[in-house]
């Protein structure tokens, strides 16, 4: 096998839950680039169709299944539902995750349920129907990639999301001690701040404040998870299981308090940073200005950062 071969996805049958925009979407694309059909799973069943046709746009299959990843019977038809179409399951990103911002000492526990309820247990369902086929299948393999967050490492946003994320971190551990007699790998891929729609309210002040932070120097986008995400598809990562990818550019290796200096340019300027996100915001059919910024659909993300950084 050549090295170009180990990270060919042609012939695989893959689904990404959350996969209408953002993270999910770009997870998604990346793997049809690679050469796998991929099932867009959403509860937005309109702009989930707009992303399972643009997958199919690519020359690859896709079909758009609608499913609330706390519901294990939903789960379960889901993944019957993908078979049906792919005849097979051997890639299966688990992406779809909330965050409800508050003040921990004032949190609703229904917040915190939901939370949980989304980010963790949903995450475990979709793993563990998706096993379920893959040790079915014959021959009897898969990957599992769950997406968690550098939260699961730093205290950063609040108890109920860096909770939720550090548990699919260890739990992509016990499962890949669990599922490894079934040649199921199960691995895991933890982001910085990424520019999807749910960061649509953040004001430019923060995220240049996030560029002069992260040794990498820009705000990540979707696509910046493109190459781990094939490589813990592919038979490249074979070998590799129960792993953390934390792709966050640097962000979390940083705790200083002056802003980093910079020899030369980031690779990405701010005008790239926001355009994917643009066109997902383009997608949902929701206005944004000339940053992006679009502080209405999420007024408790922007709320949050105007009383640290202004407006």
């Amino acid at each position: 096998m050549s090295n170009l071969s180990l990270f060919d996805l042609i012939g695989k049958k893959a689904l990404v839950t959350g996969g209408a925009v953002g993270i999910g979407r770009g997870c998604a694309v990346a793997l049809a680039q690679a050469g796998a059909d991929v099932a867009i799973v959403d509860i937005d069943e309109k702009t989930g169709t707009k992303t399972a046709e643009e997958i199919k746009s690519m020359g690859r299959q896709s079909l758009f299944v609608k499913c609330d990843v706390t519901d294990k019977q939903q789960v379960q038809a889901m993944v019957t539902a993908v078979v049906e179409a792919f005849d097979q399951l051997d890639i299966a990103v688990n992406n779809a995750g909330i965050a409800i911002l508050g003040a921990d000492e004032e949190l609703p526990q229904a917040d915190w349920d939901k939370v949980i309820a989304v980010n963790l247990t949903g995450t475990f369902l979709c793993a563990q129907a998706e096993a379920q086929q893959m040790i079915r299948q014959t021959p009897t393999e898969g990957k599992i990639i769950n997406i968690a967050s550098m939260s699961a490492r730093i205290a950063n946003c609040n108890a109920s999301y860096d909770a939720s994320k550090s548990g699919v971190v260890h739990m992509t551990k016990t499962l890949a001690v669990e599922w490894g007699r079934f040649n199921i790998n199960v691995n895991c891929i933890s982001p910085s701040y990424i520019l999807t729609p749910m960061h649509a309210s953040t004001p430019v002040a923060v995220r240049q404040r996030i560029r002069e932070i992260t040794p990498m120097g820009y705000v990540e986008r979707p696509e910046d998870l493109s190459g781990a995400v094939i490589f813990l598809a592919s038979a490249a990562s074979n070998y590799v299981t129960g792993h953390d990818l934390l792709v966050d550019g640097g962000h979390t290796l940083n705790a200083w308090l002056a802003p980093l200096g910079r020899e030369i340019p980031p690779r990405i300027s701010p005008d790239q940073e926001s355009k994917q996100m643009k066109a997902d915001l383009d997608k949902m059919g929701l206005p944004y200005d000339a940053n992006g910024i679009n502080p209405d659909l999420h007024p408790e993300i922007a709320d949050v950062f105007r009383q640290a950084f202004g407006d």
